[in-house]
């Protein structure tokens, strides 16, 4: 039996009630209480018995009183927030005064103060949260309410704080259907009160393991925030380590049947039925290289499982290139999102980037359609752009009312196939001449429009480099397409987001190195990447197909998603995380700001881990969510030395937050 599984039944069979029989772990009693926070009385020597007592130490008040032949079941969930006053704080400062005036030893065990005032000086007031109420069905079964139905007199009420087994309990809190079982949950990290380590004695260690379930995971949307080096990467690539332990159980090879005593007999529901694809759009390259900060890569430890792409070429990567001549539509988008980051172009620039290159339904169109299209592709041969070998370009050329043109002592007929050289002299001459061939001059009169439309014209335009026919002074228009040869392959036949979306459809695991694309290609591949497997699992989701689960993780998610007022909700990244989850696709994305992300994600985001936050307007932002105002405080301070790592988690199926050390990946 692992250590996993021990852990779980020790869990399982935890009444937390018996919390209130350890009298070393008193630490007050409540004097206010109402539906949502309570204040205690606590003092020095209780605080130093139970190891101190952090913010967002979690606590327990019992109500110690019987009615008659019953007894009350119940216990409070606390959080302990800050001080508060009591109403002796006044007499007391007072007091306090005068002691110091009279320059008295304050160390120690000093005598000269009368025992009565020593307690008086050693006490101090807690304000405290309520998260719950622990209570009994049938005098056995234990369960928890978020709130409370109820509230007694405060006097009457005992506070301890938990440690040990009892808060292993409180912080692995599930809803009742989520079962205790070692194949359907993982060790994330530890229970972490404060920035300092410190405890009091080794008894008091708050060192308890913290779970997540893969219910948790798994075709959710969870959000990682926090400043840089906080340790939001390697909470990723725990996320990463714990879904790909959960694929391989479910092949009937690798089933685990080290946990034959079951706790819930649904557990067998747990494990999904099909492999699960993982998918890491990869902004800064650390997932897809040996990272130097902290020697880990994920695609070296499932190194079997991974396929890593890449914007250009890199060794033992496939490449994320289309062929522009055979993709018109995506290169066309690629064409438009590079130029896109440089602002407005110049007017015959702007022409080109709005032609319409979608085939027509209409066939009476398809004539003037392959027109473009030609004149598309004999740009790109001029811009540099690498052909197969014997690629011929055909379409109906007729231009000066015959089909075969002498042009440059040459016959040209472009219906029958001609080299790209030969189109790219056809469109030139025909340019060039459009004023003074009869045919095309004769054109708008006979046909009711001109020969070409504007589409075309633009095209033209770039082929020759004249903005008007027999206009002197070429203009640049064809050589600025030259930086966008590195995204082209002359040799793809299958488009990559293709390939990609087979890979994770089997469950393995892809990731797609962007750190060196410009900003708007990344945008552009990211983009179109997630829409056809989206696409995939909408269409799999209409035709009652099953879907195995896949999982999206965004890092620098900033640079993708769109911005917090964007109301766009036609956007992949939203409909991703407003759709995803009646089709298996889980969403984790990381980020610096809470409120660089969109407004829509968020309000559909369900696990959140965060980490130093560095303003109040980002606290602020994050106070809208959960009961994450509890922790405001301290999340602004941060020690670089001794916090890595160090976050507030909100799961999908736990009921509050849990202040959690996050593993390091291994």
């Amino acid at each position: 039996m692992n250590n996993l599984t021990q852990e779980l039944k020790n869990i399982a069979k935890t009444d937390i009630f018996e919390v209130a029989k350890e009298k070393n772990n008193f630490v007050g009693n409540p004097f206010k209480i109402d539906y949502n926070k309570t204040s205690l009385l606590t003092c020095d020597d209780w605080k130093y018995n139970v190891g101190g007592i952090a913010q967002g130490t979690f606590l327990l008040a019992f109500y110690e009183n019987d009615f008659g032949e019953e007894t009350v079941h119940e216990a409070i969930l606390l959080r302990a927030l800050k001080p508060c006053p009591i109403p002796s704080d006044n007499n007391v400062i007072s007091s306090r005064i005068e002691y110091f005036k009279e320059e008295l030893k304050t160390a120690g065990k000093n005598r000269q103060i009368d025992q009565f005032t020593r307690f008086e000086f050693s006490c101090s007031g807690m304000e405290c949260a309520i998260l719950g109420t622990f209570y009994k069905i049938d005098g056995n079964t234990i369960e928890f309410g978020a709130d409370i139905d109820n509230f007694y007199s405060p006097h009457l009420y005992k506070v301890y704080k938990p440690s040990g087994k009892y808060l292993k309990y409180i912080v692995n809190l599930r809803d009742n259907d989520i079962p205790l079982s070692p194949n359907s949950n993982f060790k994330i990290g530890s229970v972490r009160y404060s920035s300092s380590k410190k405890n009091y004695t080794q008894s008091k260690s708050t060192k308890e393991s913290v779970l997540i379930h893969t219910k948790d995971i798994l075709g959710k949307r969870t959000a990682l925030f926090g400043m840089t080096r906080t340790g939001k990467s390697n909470t990723v690539k725990k996320l990463i380590e714990a879904t790909q332990e959960l694929s391989n159980k479910s092949t009937p090879s690798s089933s685990s049947t080290d946990f034959k005593e079951n706790i819930n007999p649904y557990d067998v529901n747990e494990i999904p039925k099909e492999k699960v694809g993982q998918i890491i759009f990869d902004i800064n390259g650390e997932y897809a290289n040996k990272n130097l900060q902290d020697g880990t890569a994920i695609f070296e430890r499932y190194e079997h499982d991974v396929t890593r792409y890449s914007v250009l070429e890199k060794e033992n990567f496939k490449v994320l290139k289309i062929n522009f001549y055979q993709d018109i539509i995506a290169g066309q988008e690629l064409i438009r999102g590079y130029f896109k980051q440089f602002g407005k172009q110049s007017d015959y620039f702007e022409d080109f980037l709005g032609i319409n290159l979608e085939k027509p339904e209409d066939n009476s169109e398809l004539t003037i359609y392959y027109r473009k299209i030609a004149a598309y592709k004999c740009c790109l041969k001029l811009a540099g752009f690498p052909i197969s070998k014997n690629y011929t370009i055909k379409f109906t050329g007729k231009a000066n009312g015959i089909d075969d043109k002498i042009i440059e002592n040459k016959s040209i007929t472009p219906k029958d196939g001609v080299s790209f050289d030969d189109a790219i002299i056809w469109f030139t001459q025909v340019w060039k001449n459009y004023k003074e061939w009869d045919y095309l001059k004769n054109y708008e009169n006979n046909k009711g429009h001109e020969w070409a439309d504007n589409d075309l014209k633009a095209l033209l335009r770039f082929i020759s480099q004249y903005r008007q026919p027999n206009e002197k002074g070429p203009i640049n228009s064809y050589i600025k397409l030259k930086p966008l040869v590195k995204y082209h392959s002359s040799t793809a036949t299958i488009l990559f987001e293709d390939e990609i979306k087979k890979l994770v459809r089997s469950g393995k695991i892809v990731i797609v190195d962007l750190s060196q694309g410009d900003p708007e290609i990344q945008k552009l591949y990211s983009e179109k990447i997630c829409r056809v497997i989206f696409n995939s699992s909408m269409k799999n989701f209409i035709d009652a197909k099953p879907n195995n689960f896949i999982q999206f993780y965004f890092e620098e998610a900033h640079n993708l998603f769109p911005k917090k007022d964007d109301k766009d909700l036609s956007q992949i990244y939203n409909r991703i995380a407003k759709e995803g989850a009646k089709l298996n696709l889980g969403m984790i994305y990381a980020t610096q700001e809470v409120s660089s992300i969109s407004s829509n994600i968020l309000k559909n985001t369900q696990n959140w881990y965060i980490a130093h936050l560095n303003n109040e307007d980002e606290i602020k932002e994050l106070r809208k969510f959960y009961d994450f105002s509890d922790f405001a405080d301290a999340l602004i301070k941060f020690s670089a030395k001794n916090d890595k790592g160090f976050v507030r988690m909100k799961t999908y199926s736990n009921p509050f937050v849990v202040p959690v050390q996050i593993d390091l990946f291994k």
